[in-house]
C-alpha cells in the first residue's frame, strides 16, 4: 500500500516536472523570437505576420503576458525564425546593422526581398536553408 502512494507521488512529480520543462521552453522561445525580431528591427505587425498570430498577441508576449503553446504551428515557427536570426546573425559577425539591411534588400538567389518572403512558411523555410547554406561554405 505505501508502495502504490509511493508510486503515484513519484508520477505526480513527473507530470509536474514535464509541464515546468515545456512552459520553460514556451519562456525560452517566445523571449528568444521577441529579441531577434527586435534586432532585426521588426515591428509587432510583421512579427505577428511571420508567427500567424495577431498584433495584440506579440504585443502581450513582448510584454510577458503570453507564451507560445509549445504545441502550435506559431511555435513552430518561431523557432525556424529564431533558427534564421541565428544564423544570420553568425554570418554577419553579428552586426545588426547588416543583418537588417540584409532582411529588407532585394535577394536574387531568393528571388525577392527576405521580410516579404518570410511572411509564408514556404517563404520562410526557403529563407533559412538558403541562409544555413550560406553559413555551410568555408
Amino acid at each position: 500500500m505505501a508502495s502504490s502512494f509511493l508510486e503515484n507521488d513519484m508520477m505526480q512529480d513527473r507530470s509536474r516536472n514535464k509541464a515546468d520543462d515545456v512552459r520553460r521552453q514556451e519562456a525560452v522561445l517566445s523571449k528568444a523570437v521577441i529579441r531577434a525580431g527586435e534586432r532585426l528591427g521588426l515591428p509587432n505587425v510583421v512579427l505577428a505576420k511571420i508567427l500567424g498570430l495577431s498584433e495584440a498577441s506579440v504585443s502581450r508576449m513582448r510584454n510577458g503576458e503570453f507564451l507560445l503553446s509549445r504545441d502550435s504551428k506559431p511555435f513552430e515557427l518561431a523557432q525556424l525564425f529564431v533558427r534564421l536570426f541565428r544564423s544570420l546573425d553568425a554570418i554577419t559577425g553579428g552586426d545588426d546593422a547588416s543583418s537588417r539591411s540584409w532582411i529588407v534588400s532585394e535577394n536574387l538567389a531568393l528571388k525577392g526581398r527576405p521580410i516579404e518572403l518570410i511572411k509564408t512558411i514556404r517563404g520562410l523555410t526557403a529563407t533559412v536553408a538558403y541562409v544555413d547554406s550560406r553559413r555551410a561554405v568555408v
